[in-house]
């Protein structure tokens, strides 16, 4: 992780991505505060074991659901095959689209090995996002299996597949990244029971958010020369957002973790 380089231009969000194995790879995120922060791709393995478990839970839905249209079924025989195909393809689409919005990017199989759908620019996807990349799955499974996928995500330099170079999508390993006691240790701070703070900080755009988390979660990720940029450029910002002043005594980072713990939930 760096700061901005004498000379490099201010483009936002800029991103690069570096593969380090056949199977595993690094998608790198520069922010508008010019640090950078690693994702770890998810591998083809890891992928294809979630599309698995996904795939029996969409057949177990599919018969659930052709079961309790077997009346109608019986009644017209010569629509039965036809009928199962459009069910299976509605709760295919259904299933992905559904939980990758509710979810913030994860189905049950992705759930289950750890892995979550984020935008190239390193946020949350949304419904828009989750539509294209699933939608888009017919064509990456041909012939079979998911050939047409498989070969797109092994050399393109993000591993994605058609399916997420349409919706600007990755898939990468997910951390669970550890609540710094910093900013369980901010309770004691005046300006966490001060119902104006609290109320802006709570106003703060998705964007807002995320920013915020991920600097204070990540935040000994990075050298000092590039934290202490960060963080004085996110006490600016916030001070804006907020339309408050930083209070004197409090460090730019000090700041931006009172905001993190009006963020949480309270314990």
């Amino acid at each position: 992780m760096r700061p901005r380089m004498p000379g490099e231009p201010a483009t936002l969000p800029a991103v690069t991505t570096a593969t380090d194995t056949l199977l595993d790879g690094t998608h790198t995120v520069l922010t508008p505060e010019y640090v950078e922060f690693r994702f770890t791709l998810a591998g083809l393995y890891s992928r294809f074991l979630a599309w698995l478990l996904d795939s029996v839970i969409v057949v177990v839905i599919s018969l659930a659901v052709i079961l309790g249209l077997s009346l109608v079924m019986a009644a017209f025989p010569g629509v039965a095959s036809a009928l199962g195909i459009v069910v299976y393809f509605l709760v295919d689409w259904g299933y992905g689209i559904t939980l990758e919005t509710l979810w913030s990017g994860q189905t049950v199989g992705k759930r289950a090995l750890s892995l979550r759908v984020i935008q190239e620019s390193g946020v949350r996807i949304g419904f828009y996002h989750a539509a294209l990349r699933n939608l888009a799955r017919p064509v990456d499974r041909l012939p079979l299996l998911y050939l047409v996928g498989g070969v797109t995500a092994l050399v393109s330099g993000s591993q994605q597949r058609l399916g997420d170079m349409l919706a600007g999508t990755i898939v990468v390993r997910e951390r669970r990244l550890k609540v710094p006691s910093a900013i369980n240790a901010s309770g004691e701070e005046g300006l966490l029971t001060d119902p104006l703070f609290v109320s802006r900080v709570k106003r703060l755009s998705t964007e807002e958010r995320e920013l915020v988390l991920t600097a204070v979660l990540r935040r000994d990720e990075l050298r000092m020369e590039a934290r202490l940029r960060l963080f004085a450029a996110l006490g600016a910002r916030l001070q804006d957002a907020l339309a408050m002043e930083k209070p004197a005594h409090l460090s730019d980072e000090k700041w931006t973790l009172l905001v993190a713990a009006a963020l949480l939930p309270k314990r």
